[in-house]
């Protein structure tokens, strides 16, 4: 009986010590999971974040995606690849949001589609996420093409602009100094061409296509024309001043400072004939500069501000990518920390040295490093100051396209510049007054 009840005592106290064990496990493992609980990334459940891009630029955006990530573990930034054609690209998006809650958080734009986007309502309004000092360190030009009637719907990335490449050494050689007006730069070039400095003076983009219109676009401000008010919806395509910036162009091709053939040429095409020394003068965008240090003209080469017409001002067709939030992503504010983290000093600094990209933040074309790998950007800086918008409206696309036939049947000789140009308005005018109702 003694051994018996002494068996029983030390079965409630073995009982009783796996009580007290079990619920000192079950205790240490709720403190264990408050804790992980409270660590980074265990505080919130991750989130993805889309994004639609060039598949060139996609790739070259994974260096920063990964540092991103790393600062934000709580965020999935999925970089999808699209096709490089820009066209396809705003198509793809586009087609997203006509479907309804499209998968893309973020926006990765061109500067021409927002007031596309932004009017149909694609696009989260982002007025006061940065402050007016903010916005301020921005080139003036980027941040006006990201607003659509007042409010803010991109941020930019990168900019872009056109300008005039010259030969400075054939300039030095001949006596001139850079041109500033429009007849200084056909009477130069003919000077170089007679004594036989170089094949052409001047070539531009005057194939039918967007390029064509972003070209013209510089024209027109240097010769105190314009194409569209956005305001008032108002045409001056017809105007004297317009018609004048057409004849301009019609005649570096009757004086043949520029080839025949240069109404077919797109961005490529001209800067291979300026890169292989046949010609003095050349109007293009940014990314030729680094292309050009790898040829024949390496060293003897300049940029500036466009010409223009007299007693006018110069005007650099503003290009350039940035970056807006999907009206229905379900997480804008996790998509507004990657637009912080992109937009940032050194993320634009990094990406600008190591794929040759403009970037968007006036602080950055003195920056000693990017300054010592492009010394350029200094002078690149007064042509981006210098910006002219193609018309912020949301039938920019259709405009274009009037504009692009009509021009280019002015400067092929199929059509006189002023019957092109009042046709051209005409068209133009119809396509705002339907679009308007």
């Amino acid at each position: 009986m003694l051994f018996f009840g002494s068996s029983k005592k030390l079965k409630k106290t073995l009982q009783g010590i796996h009580a007290i064990f079990f619920w000192f496990i079950l205790g240490f493992c709720l403190a264990l999971l408050t804790l992980f609980l409270h660590l980074p990334g265990f505080s919130q459940q991750s989130v993805t974040i889309s994004i639609l891009m060039r598949g060139g630029e996609a790739q070259q955006w994974q260096p920063l995606v990964q540092e991103f990530e790393q600062e934000h573990p709580e965020i999935n930034l999925q970089v999808i690849e699209a096709p490089n054609d820009t066209n396809q690209v705003e198509d793809l998006y586009t087609a997203s949001f006509l479907l309804g809650n499209s998968p893309y958080d973020l926006v990765f734009m061109d500067i021409i589609w927002t007031p596309k986007f932004a009017a149909a309502g694609w696009l989260k309004d982002l007025s006061g996420y940065l402050s007016p000092a903010e916005l301020d360190q921005f080139l003036p030009g980027d941040v006006q093409g990201g607003m659509y009637q007042g409010k803010l719907y991109r941020i930019p990335f990168r900019s872009d602009a056109g300008m005039l490449y010259y030969r400075h050494d054939l300039l030095a050689q001949a006596g001139y100094e850079p041109p500033e007006t429009f007849a200084e730069l056909i009477t130069i070039s003919q000077d170089l061409q007679q004594q036989g400095l170089a094949e052409w003076g001047y070539v531009w983009q005057g194939k039918q296509y967007e390029g064509l219109s972003a070209m013209f676009v510089e024209i027109l401000q240097g010769s105190g024309a314009f194409w569209v008010d956005p305001q008032t919806l108002e045409v001056g395509l017809d105007r004297p001043e317009a018609i004048a910036a057409v004849k301009f162009l019609q005649n570096t091709l009757t004086t043949k400072i520029s080839p025949s053939g240069v109404t077919t040429y797109a961005e490529e095409e001209t800067r291979r004939l300026f890169q292989n020394g046949k010609t003095v003068f050349l109007r293009n965008w940014p990314y030729v500069y680094s292309l050009a240090l790898d040829s024949p003209i390496a060293g003897k080469y300049s940029i500036k501000p466009m010409v223009h017409g007299e007693n006018q001002s110069s005007g650099a067709c503003q290009g350039g990518w940035g970056i807006g939030i999907s009206a229905s992503s379900k997480h804008p504010e996790a998509a507004w920390k990657v637009i912080q983290f992109f937009i940032k000093e050194e993320s634009q600094k990094k990406y600008a040295l190591a794929n040759g990209y403009v970037p968007s933040l006036k602080s950055l074309f003195n920056d000693s490093e990017i300054v010592a790998k492009y010394n350029h950007y200094p002078e690149l800086l007064k042509v981006l100051e210098n910006a002219a918008l193609r018309p912020p409206i949301p039938q920019y696309a259709q405009a274009s396209d009037i504009l692009q036939r009509y021009l280019s049947a002015a400067v092929t000789n199929t059509m006189s510049p002023e019957k092109a140009m009042e046709k051209a308005a005409a068209e133009t005018r119809r396509l705002l007054s339907v679009s308007d109702k």
